[in-house]
């Protein structure tokens, strides 16, 4: 018991009328190494604030037996002590001067290892986080001696850093062993199994279905011979002389009987829904025929008095998408922005309309519904609606919720499909995958290859960059190169 550092047990959490999860029983031992998975609203961040003691479950206890530090997701930097090494490892610059939201992270990050504890449960650690910052979090918690409980959407950093993963699904806690790669496999091998059984199952009561039909046919024509026979013989007792094929008609009709309970009781084993690939159309008013469509010459950038890209040179493809990288404060976010200003030093075709996503700009009060809104934003069929805001996991009856009580993370999904439905010739996206989930951000990845023009986008996600780009530009030394 004393390994033992948080034990769950007959947990149960609801919030409002909703249940969010039941535990039976789940233990966490000293330098456990766990993934914590889910989409949104499944419940992850709330497991570690059970973890944390920040909120009570609905039912049961929580028992911890061990120090520990929260982490937690999308807040700003408290009044505790940094380590000062750590802050001067991750370039954070004098506070006073103002500090983007990668550099907030990275305080965050010195807060958490300037003490040691034995366990540590940390959310989302890598929002808006650079690749260097990304690279020093994984070294430092890989040589962490004790207990890592982490929520990520980053895949690569759970491959590197967990040996479980506890996937929250339908309200319950499913545990797999190894890392994100390993529980991928282990899911689709469930997958496969699952459809191998359905195809059984459909097999199984068709051959059942065929038999009980059969007997069934038999037993009808034995009571119409039966029958023509009787009418035959007349003058003999047509109660002796039936006697014995009533039995045999009785014995299959039982048969089948049998057969259709057979059918009743078989377990019904769904078949897997696989989604569709998505494929969104152009109209040819929204074709470009310049090659390079945004160029840069001799463009010069700045934030206030910081110099970030001086007399640049670079041609963005068409039809392509373009990954721009770079350590936080490099000026990627600001180069989007450039772009879709078209300040000067860019040539940019008068013709190209611009589709800009800034993950900020959500919040909505209309009484609109999800469905209607979109429906004014596109010529689409209101069919490949339903499809788009199904993949980006808005399902059943949340297609009618109002704009005004979306939460943010749904909020940025509908802004994304807003973008790739548009009628625009290139998209600009600055972070989309932060504060979405793992499956929203393959579904993103979906609308990618589906998308036929360009796309320009920010991010720090190393699987995502690799599963989507084909060109990769890098930010470094006031200057753009591709990598």
């Amino acid at each position: 018991m004393q390994n033992i550092q948080f034990e769950i047990k007959d947990v149960e959490l609801t919030y409002l009328d909703k249940d969010i999860f039941s535990i039976e029983r789940l233990a966490v031992h000293f330098m456990d190494r766990i993934g914590i998975v889910g989409p949104n609203g499944a419940g992850k961040t709330s497991l570690l604030r059970l973890l944390a003691g920040e909120i009570e479950p609905t039912k049961g206890k929580i028992h911890r037996h061990a120090s520990f530090t929260y982490l937690k997701q999308m807040e700003f930097p408290g009044e505790e002590q940094a380590d000062p090494k750590v802050l001067g490892k991750l370039q954070v610059p004098n506070i006073e001067e103002g500090i983007s939201g990668g550099e907030q992270t990275k305080i965050k990050i010195a807060q958490l290892l300037a003490a040691y504890n034995e366990a540590l449960l940390i959310d989302e650690p890598t929002t808006h986080l650079d690749q260097q910052g990304i690279r020093y979090l994984r070294r430092e918690l890989e040589n962490y001696y004790g207990t890592l409980m982490l929520i990520s959407h980053d895949r690569k950093l759970l491959d590197q850093l967990v040996t479980t993963i506890w996937e929250i699904r339908d309200g319950e806690i499913h545990v797999y062993s190894g890392n994100y790669t390993e529980y991928e496999e282990q899911k689709a091998l469930e997958e496969y199994l699952q459809q191998e059984a359905h195809e059984q199952y459909l097999k199984e009561k068709a051959r059942l279905e065929a038999a009980a039909q059969d007997k069934m046919q038999k037993a009808a024509k034995m009571t119409k011979g039966a029958k023509a026979n009787a009418r035959k013989k007349e003058g003999t007792d047509r109660r002796l002389a039936s006697k014995p094929k009533d039995v045999s008609q009785k014995a299959m009709q039982k048969s089948a009987k049998a057969m259709e309970k057979r059918m009743d009781q078989l377990e019904k084993v769904d078949a897997i829904q696989h989604e569709r690939p998505i494929q969104f159309h152009r109209s040819k008013a929204l074709e470009l025929h310049h090659s390079f469509p945004v160029m840069g010459n001799q463009l010069t950038l700045k934030a206030g008095e910081k110099l970030l890209l001086e007399e640049v040179r670079f041609q963005f493809p068409l039809g392509k998408k373009i990954a721009i990288t770079g350590a936080n404060g490099s000026g990627k976010s600001t180069l989007l922005k450039a772009v879709y200003e078209r300040q000067e030093g860019l040539e940019i075709s008068p013709k190209v309309a611009f589709g800009f996503f800034d993950q900020l700009a959500y919040q909505e009060k209309s009484d609109e519904t999800v469905l209607d809104s979109l429906k004014k934003t596109t010529d689409y069929e209101e069919g490949f609606l339903r499809s788009i805001l199904h993949a980006m996991y808005f399902k059943g009856n949340s297609i009618y919720k109002k704009l005004c009580h979306l939460s943010g993370g749904e909020a940025i999904r509908l802004q994304l499909c807003r973008l790739f439905l548009g009628s625009y010739h290139i998209l600009l996206l600055d972070e989309p995958t932060n504060f979405l989930d793992i499956q929203t951000t393959k579904a993103l990845e979906a609308f990618f290859k589906g998308y036929p023009g360009t796309i320009i986008f920010v991010s720090h996600d190393a699987a995502f960059i690799e599963n989507t780009a084909d060109h990769v530009y890098e930010i470094k030394n006031k200057n753009i190169t591709e990598k």
